[in-house]
């Protein structure tokens, strides 16, 4: 047995007890050298990635800029294609983009051959033809071959006239008409401008950003801080219709440093983070506690908020059953929410006459056919109240925008039908006062002209008396008289079954009316007017007239005011000139997009004098109500006038006549028309 190890061994052995905690110790440098130079690493990458992230973002929002330019210009386009824009309106149009858009340097407008049209350019005549620019020169047949392709094309960037480093980048935008060229419109961008006005501020503090071509010369460039230091940069392809453009990001920030005291920094930063875990939560347990009583306090304003509506709220799921009422729909139907929240169809509130409407409207709803617009129905309180109800459904969408249910809206509109009834009724009396004051006006007219024919009766009738009292009865000279006292009988009834008619209350009622007979049936009284006051009255009225659908009282209250404003307007010219004419019509509807007949009809009345005329002053307010040219009028004829035609669904309005006077004419829808 060896007592003593050789010496060899004793060192070897001495040599990995020494070894062990040297590589240990060694390991522990190694860690602490590594982890850093590992967290510096990580920050390069890290600064990197959010290099290219942000490029990403930049590069992005210019294509959305540009996207977005060149969606608004192709709406102008359509505009200009279908002719709804003049190239006044045009340039308008482009510059209220251009001062919008900052980048946007120029926007021209040209034609199928390459002339300009409209140009926000202040060099560009846009009634005159120019050469294109100097670089959309050399791209002139590209832009000649853009037939049928609605394609945007962009060309090559190009220095700007008179300018040295500044380079404009051009996009042709095709006017396309039924698969036809019908011109381009040419916006050219600042390359500049596009990084001054599209990178943001923060971006451009952090980096130097450049927009080069595809042999790397530099086009544009921006840096706010200075030239970057080209640690972190990254190269970014900016595709354009026609043309690739490369956006390079160069950071200003440079190679993490290493810290000296490693294990200082690492109780250092533990430390912080410690702390650091510790305040962000005591701030996320704080935030927590805020949001929690933001909350309540929005479901408590939000709840006082509904139950203040006077709109009634409703709320259904997929099925239709009720899971949500506020206390005015509960308090609008009179029934509880504890009694409709949760049932089905058939509910409580719905009138039994109206099942079938119920049931065909809640089927539709159930297959997502819902009116936009609303719809008004007939509901039921609890009492057995009927009451007029609008109602409008929106779909309920869930966080995931997933649709849950319906949401109702319902205003109960028994009030504004009341309100609108009365105003029927307002409207009603104002008419037949409007008539009772016209009859006034011609009360004394009316008398003078039934002393006529009373007048002629009594001679007629007392001379038949004196025939029969002499014995010597002549049979046809009796008759003779009997006959034309009883025409001056009929006259003077016709006359009185006029007024009665013009001036008794009636409930508004729509029939089909001969133009014809009802001129013919207005013509006494307005004959009585024109014959006190030595006025001629002409009727032309054509054979072919078709009937329209009207009131023919209200109609023919029109028609008298009309010919007493014509008559009253003569009574300063000299008798001879005093015509007043009667003019009926038969005109087409001309369509207002197309221009063109469309095969309805209207029938016009013309009511044309020879007076002083209407000045422009006075045309402003002609049919505004209280205004009267008349020292006694009240100012409501003409507009009780339109206010009647426009019911009918015709218009009134009035024009200088050529041989002097005023000619007023109203258009009344034809019925019963053929094309």
């Amino acid at each position: 047995m060896m007592l003593n190890p050789p010496k060899t061994q004793r060192w070897s052995s001495q040599k990995w007890r020494w070894l062990i905690p040297i590589l240990l110790l060694l390991m522990f440098l190694a860690t602490l050298i590594w982890l850093p130079w590992q967290a510096q690493r990580m920050e390069a990458n890290e600064r990197q990635e959010q290099l290219i992230a942000d490029t990403l973002w930049v590069e992005q929002a210019i294509q959305f800029q540009l996207g977005r330019n060149e969606e608004i210009l192709r709406l102008i386009g359509n505009d200009i294609v279908h002719e709804r824009l003049s190239p006044s309106l045009a340039t308008d149009r482009f510059r209220q983009l251009l001062n919008s858009n900052h980048e946007i340097l120029r926007i021209v407008w040209f034609d199928e051959h390459d002339s300009v049209i409209s140009s926000t350019s202040e060099l560009a005549h846009p009634a005159k033809d120019y050469a294109l620019p100097s670089h959309l020169e050399s791209n002139r047949i590209e832009s000649i071959r853009i037939e049928a392709d609605n394609k945007t094309r962009c060309l090559p960037p190009a220095l700007e006239a008179g300018s040295k480093n500044a380079y404009l980048l051009s996009c042709q935008i095709p006017l396309i008409k039924e698969n036809q060229r019908h011109g381009n419109i040419v916006v050219s961008y600042r390359l500049q401008g596009i990084l001054e006005e599209m990178a943001p501020w923060w971006f451009a503090q952090d980096n130097q950003i450049s927009l080069l071509d595809s042999d790397d010369k530099v086009l544009a460039e921006r840096a706010a801080a200075g030239p970057g230091k080209s640690f972190y940069t990254h190269n970014r392809a900016l595709e354009l219709d026609g043309v690739t453009l490369t956006l390079r990001t160069n950071s200003n920030k440079s190679e993490p440093k290493l810290l000296a005291n490693l294990l200082v920094l690492s109780v250092v930063l533990l430390s912080l983070g410690l702390l650091w875990s510790l305040i962000a939560l005591w701030r996320d347990i704080n935030r927590r506690l805020a949001a929690e009583g933001a909350l309540r306090q929005q479901v408590a304003f939000r709840t006082a908020m509904e139950n203040s509506l006077i709109t009634g709220l409703r709320a259904r799921d997929m099925e239709g059953r009720l899971t949500y009422v506020n206390p005015s729909f509960c308090k609008m139907i009179g029934h509880p929410a504890d009694q409709v929240i949760g049932r089905i169809p058939p509910m409580p509130y719905w009138a039994p006459e109206a099942f079938e409407e119920y049931q065909e409207r809640f089927t539709k709803m159930l297959s997502g056919s819902v009116p936009s617009k609303g719809f008004e129905t007939i509901y039921q309180r609890a009492n057995g109240e009927r009451f007029p109800v609008l109602i409008y459904e929106s779909p309920l969408v869930n966080e995931h925008g997933k649709q849950t249910g319906w949401m109702s809206s319902i205003l109960d509109i028994s009030e504004l039908k009341n309100a609108q009834e009365l105003t029927r009724q307002q409207q009603e009396k104002l008419h037949a006062s409007a008539r009772l004051a016209t009859m006034g006006e011609i009360a004394s007219m009316l008398a003078h002209e039934l002393n006529q024919p009373l007048a002629a009766i009594s001679s007629y009738t007392a001379g038949a008396i004196n025939l029969i009292q002499s014995g010597n009865v002549d049979l046809t000279l009796l008759q003779s008289a009997l006959e034309k006292a009883n025409v001056q009988a009929q006259r003077a009834g016709h006359i009185i079954r006029s007024v009665h008619n013009f001036v008794k209350k009636t409930e508004p009622r729509r029939e089909q009316v001969n133009i014809v007979n009802l001129i013919h049936s207005a013509l006494p009284l307005v004959e009585l007017q024109a014959q006190v006051s030595n006025v001629q009255v002409q009727c032309q009225l054509a054979e072919d007239l078709p009937d329209v659908l009207a009131d023919k009282v209200l109609l023919e209250q029109v028609l008298l005011n009309l010919t007493r404003n014509a008559i009253e307007a003569m009574l300063s010219c000299p008798p001879e000139q005093r015509q007043l004419r009667i003019v009926a019509s038969r005109e087409p509807i001309i369509g207002l997009t197309t221009g063109l007949t469309t095969g309805a009809a209207s029938v016009q009345i013309q009511v044309i004098d020879t007076g002083h005329g209407i000045t422009e002053e006075t045309a402003k307010q002609l049919f505004s109500p209280f205004f009267s040219t008349k020292s006694s009028g009240m100012g409501m004829g003409l507009n009780i006038c339109r206010t009647a035609i426009e019911f009918h669904g015709g218009t009134l309005d009035h024009q200088n006549n050529p041989a002097g006077g005023t000619i007023f004419r109203f258009s009344l829808p034809a019925i019963n028309t053929t094309p």
